[in-house]
């Protein structure tokens, strides 16, 4: 549901207190509502957006808590100014939290009821890792916690269905490993830890496994499903209809075989008491580790695919580098246009989205972007997650930056890249800060580091430039990428989060360089390539890997002081110019071929 079309403060004035005659009736105080689904996916299905059709929020996270005399939606920086612009009039208040991990909520429920009281929580859509500390902040007070209650369901009356798109299948070359050896490798790791059953609801971890993807979910090639495996077979639970008859043949032949969704709770309710399930805690609802037998010996750890899934294979990263090649020109053809008229005809935030997917749409192997294209002219690019509307965008004209963040999901991979233009003559302040990041970009790119290295230690490294000048920014500075799958995939992240050991570099996986500046009601600024982990040196201190950029697009040299480099930093910038240049040219023609050897000239 885009922004210009919420619901109106008077509809959820009403669903509010709907729901607040309802949670009187079931004798609760406070009901929680997360952004989540059975899968703890990060874009949900429509049928499970409930927060945002209580609250009229439309961001992709937040937790909203309803009381008997109070409505309040916890977000972090990254929302603030979107929050308080579709709450206002709602009567529901933004608490602002410190970060997205953040659990300011826990403790605000803990302080505010009393001992007796219940909190609701729909148990099927709060990780288990959340419910753990919701329920140690709840009994410290003496106030119980219910999670068999859907308090929502009984509000939501018209509530979307459970999408039905067709589930297709990833094949070669792009699939450049069989259905049959995954589920191998996934059976040795099962044998390993002792396991003799495994379940899997991450939607990314099941398309990866079982080379399927679909369309259930916005930008991301997935299907709703779980699955549950033993040595011998998998079950895949998944609803009817979704897989053609001649897929069903092929699944079967891999020993794989096809159940209603709604059935996920009572077979793992009927496992065995006597055999081991392996379960990742971090990625499993409570709603379904509640399903299954009291004495059902569980093994706790991550789920093997999502380790093997971020380690892409040679031939995987062979695609990708190819994937990059198109999306690149893509991006030529998309900014010889917009600097052939900007400043020259009427041009909105809406164009660029537009503009940039046809561009796209065009390459082979394109199917879709991978996320919302967030397209920001000068105090719109101060909001990190903002998104243009037909009611709600800027016209692109005059001076300043324009902060453009796209993607596309291909067969042979998926994109994600951050620039930012000039608009006429930008400022000397916004050239200053367009550099420190570009500095961050590099110094982080530019990185060695030992093999296992935890990837939230590299994080400081791209800050360091924007430090020097007291300035920071709120986000992370890189998520993990899929294969032609989620655009945010773990387990690795560089930001400030506390390091994991789940969180170890390894050679094949990908992840985003991004760090920003932003100055709210000003501008904003942030640079983001993918980056690839190849092996760079073996000898006696250990094997150390190294960042190989994969994203091909110039950077815009309009809006760099260039004082502020080093001769380092200009060999560098020099050098990934011509790289793109090489690369790019022979895909190129016409005005995207002369924008492309304008703008990576040496400096």
């Amino acid at each position: 549901m885009s922004a210009s079309r919420l619901p109106s403060t008077e509809s959820i004035a009403n669903r509010i207190q709907t729901l607040r005659s309802t949670m009187q009736q079931a004798d609760v105080a406070a009901c929680l509502i997360p952004s989540s689904d059975p899968h703890l996916s990060e874009y949900l299905p429509k049928r499970w957006q409930a927060r945002q059709w209580l609250s009229g929020f439309s961001g992709s996270m937040g937790t909203l808590i309803v009381t008997h005399d109070f409505a309040g939606l916890w977000a972090d920086s990254r929302y603030w100014v979107q929050a308080e612009a579709e709450l206002a009039g709602s009567g529901i208040q933004l608490v602002k939290t410190s970060s997205p991990s953040s659990h300011e909520h826990l403790n605000w429920l803990a302080s505010q009821l009393q001992a007796g009281q219940t909190v609701a929580v729909d148990g099927d859509v709060l990780s288990l890792a959340s419910a753990k500390a919701l329920q140690t902040a709840l009994s410290a007070n003496n106030i119980v916690l219910k999670s068999d209650l859907d308090l929502v369901a009984q509000v939501y009356l018209d509530r979307p269905a459970l999408p039905d798109a067709t589930v297709f299948e990833h094949l070669p070359p792009y699939a450049t490993q069989s259905r049959r050896d995954k589920l191998q490798h996934i059976r040795a790791a099962m044998q390993q830890a002792g396991a003799d059953w495994h379940f899997i609801s991450t939607l990314d971890d099941i398309a990866w496994l079982l080379n399927l993807r679909g369309s259930d979910v916005n930008y991301n090639p997935v299907f709703i499903s779980h699955l549950l495996l033993n040595q011998q077979q998998a079950t895949l639970f998944i609803g009817a209809d979704k897989i053609p008859s001649d897929l069903q043949h092929t699944l079967a032949q891999d020993g794989i075989q096809l159940r209603p969704y709604e059935d996920t709770k009572h077979t793992l309710s009927q496992l065995a008491d006597q055999q081991c399930l392996l379960l990742d805690p971090r990625r499993i609802t409570l709603g379904l580790r509640q399903a299954l037998p009291a004495k059902l010996p569980i093994i706790e750890a991550i789920n093997p695919s999502t380790l093997l899934k971020a380690m892409k294979t040679p031939d995987e990263a062979t695609h990708i580098r190819q994937t990059m090649e198109q999306d690149g020109a893509a991006l030529c053809e998309f900014f010889a246009w917009l600097d052939s008229q900007v400043n020259r005809s009427t041009i909105t935030e809406l164009d660029i989205d537009e503009k940039i997917t046809a561009a796209r749409a065009c390459r082979p192997g394109f199917i879709s972007a991978s996320f919302g294209t967030i397209a920001g002219f000068n105090a719109n690019g101060a909001l990190p997650h903002y998104r243009a509307t037909v009611s709600a965008h800027a016209h692109i004209q005059g001076n300043g930056l324009l902060l453009i963040d796209s993607g596309g999901q291909y067969l042979g991979g998926t994109t994600d890249i951050t620039r930012v233009v000039a608009i006429g003559t930008p400022s000397a302040d916004q050239k200053r800060d367009y550099t420190l990041v570009l500095k961050g970009t590099i110094g982080l790119s530019s990185a060695h580091f030992p093999r296992g290295t935890l990837s939230p230690m590299l994080d400081a490294l791209a800050r360091a430039p924007m430090w020097q000048h007291n300035i920071d920014y709120g986000h992370g500075t890189g998520h993990g990428v899929g294969y032609f799958l989620n655009v945010h995939e773990g387990p690795q992240t560089i930001s400030r989060t506390l390091p994991e050991a789940q969180m170890a570099m390894q050679a094949g996986m990908i992840t985003s360089v991004e760090p920003g500046i932003y100055r709210p009601g000003k501008w904003g600024v942030r640079i983001e390539n993918l980056v690839l982990n190849v092996a760079a040196e073996h000898n006696e201190f250990g094997d150390f890997l190294r960042f190989e950029t994969l994203t091909l697009c110039p950077i815009d040299t309009r809006c760099i002081e260039f004082s502020l480099l080093s001769r380092g930093e200009i060999d560098w910038l020099n050098h990934y110019h011509t790289e793109v240049r090489q690369r790019l040219l022979p895909l190129v023609s016409g005005p995207a071929r002369d924008w492309l050897l304008a703008n990576t000239e040496p400096v």
